[in-house]
């Protein structure tokens, strides 16, 4: 009975420190850049250097019928090294159609995030500043105050950027998908988006 208590016991220590071995590998990746804490916004700027990189801003996409949604919003998410999606999110913002009316949106899971580079510095005025200023492109599941359900993508093509990034929203709603992206105008306050990484 004694040698089955100690091996129990044994046991027990050895489960115990190989848990602690698996949650300080997994620290340890996460504090040396393996997972991304990344912040995301559409923002409001002329995109003029230096002019302002601010929160609130606006963005359209448009679906093969000719109707156009317009997206506010921003968020956080924890991507992981693989690349690869999780719920470790929030945020959200506002919602409108030229079809379906209007309303909120919440941000439910990341299901991926592609980090380009670090944006090129040309002086901007970084009024968010939450870490490095990144071109990349995110994908989010999101659920709109309708009851209905999408998928969010983020692009980010800022200075330096290399190409084939689209800079804006596209996003689902429903069934339908407003995937024709157009390009920010110049001086134009829409259509713009960041991410910043810590």
């Amino acid at each position: 009975m004694r040698r089955n208590v100690r091996f129990w016991g044994l046991g027990a220590v050895v489960a115990l420190a190989a848990a602690l071995t698996l949650l300080t590998t997994f620290a340890s990746a996460a504090s040396s850049g393996g997972a991304h804490h990344v912040r995301w916004d559409i923002i409001s700027t002329t995109g003029i250097p230096p002019g302002p990189l601010n929160p609130g801003g606006h963005a359209s996409a448009m679906a093969p019928d000719g109707g156009t949604i317009t997206l506010t919003g921003s968020g956080h998410f924890v991507a992981p090294a693989s690349g690869g999606g999780n719920g470790a999110v929030d945020g959200g913002g506002t919602w409108s159609t030229s079809s379906d009316g209007s309303g909120t949106y919440e941000v439910t899971a990341l299901v991926s995030w592609e980090r380009a580079n670090d944006q090129a510095n040309v002086g901007f005025v970084d009024n968010i500043d939450e870490g490095t200023r990144t071109n990349g492109k995110a994908v989010l599941k999101i659920a709109f105050s309708d009851g209905s359900s999408g998928v969010l993508t983020v692009g980010c093509h800022g200075p330096g950027a290399p190409p084939g990034i689209f800079e804006g929203i596209a996003t689902t709603k429903g069934y339908k998908t407003y995937y024709n992206v157009p390009a920010p105008a110049p001086g134009v306050d829409a259509g713009r988006t960041i991410f910043h990484v810590r």
